[in-house]
């Protein structure tokens, strides 16, 4: 009786430890996000909420088992490499890149830290991926839109405002997908009987005196297209077009919530949060080379009936039937 005590006692005594390791938690992950926006960006919060919101979906919680570092480029590209050296030498498990820069300065510092991206146009011409369908390397993530699409911003502008027939587009120079939405606008421009102007948005005394010295002509309208720097000045543009009475189209929802006419473009909060999810699927074994690059799967169109009120616009009612969201 006593020798099996014993045996009994050393087989709790083996397994107790176990059993005591597997009550532990689970080790702290680490997540590096490079943002293309400042950190009082009213954008910006919207999606690293979605985001951390996608995390904690999916059973990830910041503080108790993963933690999230995050740095602010400014859509600047030397914020960008120095923040991503940063991150890097942070040695997280996994990044998340906002924007074609971002993704840019991650790549040049590291070819094997996962990195997740969202928000990008063209991710296999920027040679960020071998294909959408099979990333290869260390990066895969979610497009922001395809270039075809910049066409369609300045289509809605001739159907709510016919009489436009100039039009300011206002781009990054400094970017590469800037060009290619332009080029995209500029392809339609002629059979719509409008002539396109491009627009810097180096800073805010440029674009003022590009917007006073456009408006000074009739029948303008302005297109904003979807860049981190030419959103950052939306204020700015929107106040101008106000002033000058100028139609203005946005690629994201906050550029008509703060005084805009319209939108028409991928809801990219939404990508925050599925791109939790592909974050979530690394971290669990996952390589990003087996992870294809994925497309919007849902688009927003909104309209300001203030604004549009205030330059005298009737909205058509096949415009107003496809709004997925109408301020008044």
């Amino acid at each position: 009786m006593k020798r099996r005590a014993f045996i009994a006692g050393l087989g709790v005594a083996a397994v107790w430890p176990l059993a005591a390791r597997a009550q532990q938690p689970s080790a702290m992950r680490r997540i590096g996000v490079l943002m293309n926006r400042t950190a009082n960006d009213p954008e910006a919060s919207s999606f690293v909420g979605a985001f951390a919101q996608g995390l904690a979906e999916l059973g990830w919680t910041i503080g108790r088992n993963v933690r999230v570092e995050y740095r602010w480029g400014a859509n600047d590209p030397d914020l960008d490499r120095r923040y991503a050296a940063e991150l890097v030498a942070l040695a997280p498990d996994v990044t998340l890149a906002a924007g074609t820069l971002s993704v840019a300065a991650l790549q040049r510092v590291t070819r094997t830290l996962p990195i997740v991206f969202v928000t990008v146009t063209d991710p296999v011409g920027a040679g960020f991926v071998d294909s959408l369908a099979q990333p290869g390397g260390n990066t895969t993530g979610f497009m922001l839109f395809e270039y075809s699409l910049s066409g369609k911003w300045l289509e809605l502008l001739k159907q709510i405002a016919p009489s436009v027939t100039r039009v300011a587009v206002f781009r990054d120079p400094a970017n590469p997908p800037g060009a290619s939405q332009f080029a995209a606008i500029q392809a339609v421009a002629q059979p719509l009987g409008v002539e396109i102007t491009p627009v810097g948005v180096r800073d805010a005394s440029e674009i003022e005196r590009a917007v006073t010295a456009f408006a000074r002509i009739p029948n303008g309208g302005l297109i904003v297209t979807g860049s981190a720097s030419a959103s950052g000045y939306s204020e700015t543009i929107i106040k101008l077009a106000a002033l000058s009475k100028l139609p203005t189209v946005f690629p994201n929802r906050f550029g008509v919530l703060a005084g805009g006419l319209i939108c028409y473009g991928p809801d990219r909060i939404d990508q925050y949060r599925r791109a939790a999810g592909y974050i979530d699927r690394i971290l669990k074994g996952e390589k990003p080379a087996d992870l294809p690059v994925q497309a919007p799967t849902k688009y927003k169109t909104v309209i300001n009936l203030k604004t549009a009120n205030a330059l005298g616009l009737d909205i058509p009612a096949t415009v107003l039937a496809r709004a997925d969201e109408v301020i008044e």
